[in-house]
């Protein structure tokens, strides 16, 4: 089977949970015998092609179909939730000589080309929802919104001719990594099918890491407790509230540590984060490592340094980072919204908080530090359910099997 994955966008140093869900299925099916690579635009980049990992990207020129768009504009649609619209990916969809499906990681304008494209090819579409439809917080909305206010869009022509609005609707399949976006799907479509699939993680990669070698490359004491958060520098991950009751849990643990490591996707965000920090005199408590390429063994390392694993979002569909903590042994605390809420089962392999209750928060941490008994028993349940149930050739066999029922299916219609 040829698969071609398409992406809105596909950069090193813009990382997150969906560039390691796009590859490593890549590389699954690669491993199984099939032909796919990912198909994306030349955001953040330039159009050409790259390997990353054995898997071939495609990058394709595109624009925003805005008048009035100012070009910081422009740049903060490229790094997240932009709409744009790119007429060489389209076309180099429509001339590949052998392709069985399309698997589309992304909706709007991009959707709508694997729409397009695969009426005319008369062979099946799959969309997968990774950041949220239905189940979208409406700040998150009104944030992503933003960058086009004032600007004039004439690309609703463009949407109307691909069929834009119908992307969800008309696909043979769609996939959810959240179960109540799964709920919210199917009853926004009942008559389109719609699965829920979770993400995996390379457990085997994740088991070993060097934290001792990690801790003196960056200055952090070798018997600091720390605490990780690796995410998105952006106000969805929240990373402000892990610096703002960093101050609660020295008084109980002097030698608590935060670090927080992700791709910067706002700037503004990132330069807020460190008034922050030096206002509340934690210079010498918090490490901020603003990316790191997403097959550098520091990012494994940085797993191994830490005794705790935070995450508190405010919006995420999924959390594959969950899962690598997980592999690394760690013990997670979490915020108890979206994906993460039927992903992590609260006291057994996770402490889950409500958003808004940093004394929840705070105690969760505090716990996880200093009961020894419940954060060992936690590791041990998490790490044998990732390794049971979210292996990445597990996923991947059944993403292979929807697939194989949608061909059929089309054939038979």
């Amino acid at each position: 089977m040829h698969v071609t994955q398409i992406a809105r966008r596909f950069v090193r140093h813009e990382w997150g949970g969906v560039e390691t869900a796009v590859l490593e299925t890549c590389r699954q099916l690669q491993a199984m015998g099939h032909e796919t690579e990912i198909a994306t635009s030349a955001a953040l980049s330039h159009p050409g092609e790259e390997l990353i990992r054995g898997v071939r990207i495609e990058r394709h020129a595109h624009f925003y179909p805005y008048l009035g768009l100012s070009r910081e504009a422009r740049q903060a649609m490229d790094v997240k939730g932009g709409n744009l619209f790119s007429l060489p990916l389209l076309r180099s969809l429509q001339q590949k000589r052998e392709l069985d499906l399309l698997h589309v990681h992304t909706l709007n304008r991009v959707g709508a080309i694997a729409r397009y494209v695969a009426r005319q090819r008369r062979i099946p579409y799959v969309v997968s929802i990774h950041g949220g439809v239905h189940d979208l917080p409406d700040e998150q909305a009104r944030l992503l919104r933003e960058p086009s206010r004032g600007a004039l869009e004439w690309g609703k022509v463009i949407g109307w001719w691909l069929g834009s609005h119908h992307v969800v609707r008309d696909a043979d399949l769609v996939i959810c990594f959240g179960q109540r976006e799964c709920e919210l799907t199917r009853d926004r479509y009942p008559n389109t099918r719609v699965e829920w699939l979770t993400h995996g993680v390379d457990v085997q990669r994740f088991t070993t890491g060097n934290g001792a070698q990690f801790r003196q490359q960056h200055a952090i004491p070798l018997d600091a407790r720390v605490l990780l958060s690796i995410a998105r520098i952006d106000p969805q991950k929240d990373q402000a509230s892990a610096i703002r009751t960093l101050p609660a849990i020295l008084r109980s643990e002097p030698k608590a540590h935060l670090v927080l490591m992700g791709p910067v996707t706002d700037s503004a965000y990132l330069a807020e984060l460190t008034r922050n920090i030096g206002q509340l005199g934690l210079s010498s408590k918090v490490t901020v490592l603003p990316g790191v390429a997403p097959e550098d063994p520091a990012l494994v390392d940085a797993y191994h340094t830490a005794d705790l694993f935070v995450l508190p979002s405010m919006h995420e569909v999924f959390g594959i980072v969950v899962l690598e903590a997980w592999a690394s042994g760690l013990p997670v605390v979490a915020s108890n919204i979206g994906g993460i809420r039927s992903l992590v089962r609260d006291g057994r392999d996770g402490l889950l908080f409500d958003r808004g209750s940093d004394d929840t928060f705070v105690a969760h941490c505090l716990t996880m530090l200093q009961d020894k008994e419940l954060s060992h028993r936690i590791r041990i349940e998490a790490f044998d359910r990732v390794t049971r149930e979210f292996s990445w050739q597990s996923v991947t066999n059944k993403l292979v099997h929807l697939y194989e029922e949608v061909a059929c299916e089309r054939v038979a219609s």
